[in-house]
């Protein structure tokens, strides 16, 4: 069974938790606001507009349904879809879930398999893949309101997005997709964005040592990138 998942958080630091989760699986939505146990800072409300004072009576994920819900599906016949696979599995194991089922990342699905885009955020690819043609009617099926920065509403964007993917692999090439590095032809920002990777370490080598040093939240695949071409392999 697929496994739609989406978190929102306090943040994308190491000391940051879960404070909303949306699940979709088996025509089955399910959305709940978490307590973390942190403040929200005003740059993460920013984004998912949940407040401090909206999570007053939430549960604690230990305590929640959300969590019940994820043991119960924690199985290796299962597939778990996430955009950013990494980001959200790392929440869950700091609530004490690891799962152990299969992963599907459609962010390192959609770099790998389209990798002349100009981005990958969710709702990126939401209008480069015009996915908007057909929501409404999509959302409507699910008795959702297309809410971006939602969880459950991103839940089911990552589903559309993965339905795309389809058309370009099957399932099994996905899941290999996700468990690898993937190799980045362009630079995506920075004064040489969009420049092919491999021509930049041969003309400016210590811009991309100077990427790889500096920048420590990096995008692992990018990094890996860089560090192929910088090795000249």
């Amino acid at each position: 069974m697929l496994i739609f998942l989406d978190t929102e958080t306090t943040g994308v630091e190491p000391k940051d938790r879960i404070c909303a989760l949306g699940l979709i699986y088996d025509q089955i939505n399910h959305f709940e606001l978490i307590n973390p146990g942190k403040k929200i800072p005003p740059s993460a409300s920013a984004i998912h507009h949940i407040t401090n004072e909206m999570l007053t009576d939430a549960p604690a994920f230990s305590s929640s349904a959300s969590y019940q819900k994820l043991r119960e599906l924690n199985s290796t016949e299962n597939v778990l879809v996430s955009h950013n696979a990494p980001f959200d599995l790392a929440m869950l194991e700091k609530e004490g879930l690891t799962w152990q089922g299969r992963v599907i990342d459609t962010l390192k699905c959609s770099k790998s398999l389209m990798d002349d885009l100009e981005g990958y955020s969710l709702q990126f690819l939401r209008y480069e893949l015009r996915l908007y043609r057909h929501e409404r009617e999509i959302f409507e099926a699910y008795n959702l309101l297309i809410t971006p920065h939602h969880a459950l509403s991103d839940a089911l964007h990552t589903k559309m997005v993965l339905e795309y993917l389809l058309d370009l692999a099957d399932s099994e090439r996905l899941i290999e997709i996700s468990k690898s590095h993937v190799l980045l032809t362009r630079l995506p920002f920075g004064k040489y964005a969009k420049k092919r990777i491999e021509e930049i370490a041969l003309k400016d080598p210590g811009y991309l040592k100077w990427m790889s040093d500096s920048l420590m939240d990096m995008d692992e695949d990018l990094r890996y990138s860089i560090d192929y071409y910088l090795r000249g392999k």
